[in-house]
């Protein structure tokens, strides 16, 4: 034994066997760290000896795994196969949208036809009720086609479909607050990259273009851009253009290429039933407020909403809200210089507030000062 450590009450020793074993414990977890990188060289090393054997064998594998992936789902869920064609045809018999229909479970989906080309048949209007279908079955020819495109089966009875070079889509609302753009100015932002990079060979999809500001400037936006886009002159493009302003159905006899389409709904009463299945023609209505009743809204709301349109439909004054005469502003108020010295004045101070700086007691001091100087002016 070898007199290893001396305490207060005690003495420790070791042997040599003890010792040995001690160094072989401590170092274990190091050499099998070392043990281990070695094998992952020796298998990395004989793997990158036979790099051009794996990669064709992953990329076998791959195709096989996607192949086999898209026939899976042509048999489960019953596609038929496209026909691919060098030309501007896309004619789809009893379309289905392939994830709507299998997200159905107590009603069968209805398929809806679909005949267009970029000579007679070129721009679709499409009108209808809210929640009747007009985005479904737009994002369902657009679905069709990129699946065609592909090389996988489509859910439709037959499809015949020409190439497309892209896929262009306007659908939904949203915002972009953080850039500081409203939801009007997103909507025209991706408006203006369409009608700049489609073609006559692209697949546009347009929802409800203009929506986002004023009836009648949106109004004249959207007829504005179907007229661009219809003309084969400047785009020619094939589109589907769903929208609530019934006035652009006039298109139809304006422009050679442009059909009306509607989707169908029955009101019986106060109730409404969509029909789902797209017919030639124009809708007569939106239904809005029957839908707002199926959402829930109270029905003291719903008899005055129905007031409230009977008048504007026949052009009649709300007794409920007379409408009061305007207070012509007086005329040295109208002459008013905007750009006075003293509003210079005020405005040259305001740039000079440094906010980096300023401490809240100094601006709120300041804040002051600048409310007083305004109320002098």
């Amino acid at each position: 034994y070898i007199r290893k450590q001396t305490l207060s009450n005690c003495e420790r020793y070791i042997t040599q066997e003890l010792k040995e074993l001690e160094s072989k414990v401590l170092g274990a977890q190091e050499r099998i760290v070392k043990l281990e990188y070695e094998i992952f060289c020796q298998v990395r090393k004989a793997v990158a000896n036979e790099f051009n054997r794996i990669r064709i064998t992953a990329s076998a594998v791959a195709v096989t795994d996607v192949l086999c992936s898209l026939a899976n789902a042509a048999i489960r869920n019953n596609y038929v196969r496209p026909v691919m064609v060098d030309s501007t045809a896309l004619k789809i018999t009893d379309g289905r949208h392939p994830v709507v229909e299998l997200m159905l479970k107590d009603v069968p989906f209805v398929p809806n036809d679909t005949n267009m080309d970029c000579e007679s048949n070129r721009c679709a209007i499409i009108t209808g009720p809210n929640m009747a279908g007009k985005s479904t079955y737009m994002r369902q020819v657009a679905i069709i086609v990129l699946m065609a495109q592909m090389g996988c089966f489509v859910p439709a009875a037959s499809a015949r479909v020409g190439i497309v070079d892209k896929i262009f889509t306007r659908i939904g609302a949203s915002d972009d607050l953080s850039s500081g753009q409203s939801t009007f100015m997103v909507e025209m932002n991706e408006a203006s990259n369409i009608i700049k990079n489609a073609t006559e060979r692209s697949l546009i999809i347009l929802d409800e273009i203009g929506r986002g500001t004023s009836t009648f400037d949106g109004l004249a936006i959207a007829w504005s851009i179907v007229e661009h886009i219809s003309d084969k002159k400047k785009l020619g493009a094939r589109t589907l253009f769903a929208t609530h302003y019934h006035e652009l159905t006039q298109l139809e006899e304006k422009i050679d290429n442009v059909k009306n389409y509607c989707i169908t709904a029955r009101k019986k009463d106060d109730d409404i039933v969509f029909l789902r299945k797209i017919v030639r023609g124009g809708a007569d209505e939106s239904y809005g407020i029957e839908v707002a009743k199926l959402a829930g809204v109270p029905d003291d709301v719903i008899k005055r909403a129905k007031v409230i349109l009977k008048n504007l439909e026949t052009d009649a004054p709300d007794k409920k809200y007379e409408k009061k005469k305007s207070t012509p502003l007086p005329e040295e108020v109208l002459s008013i210089d905007m750009f006075g010295a003293e509003k210079d004045e005020l405005i040259e101070e305001l740039k000079k507030i440094d906010l980096n700086i300023i401490s809240p007691i100094e601006a709120m001091n300041k804040l002051f000062e600048l409310k007083n100087k305004a109320d002098k002016i």
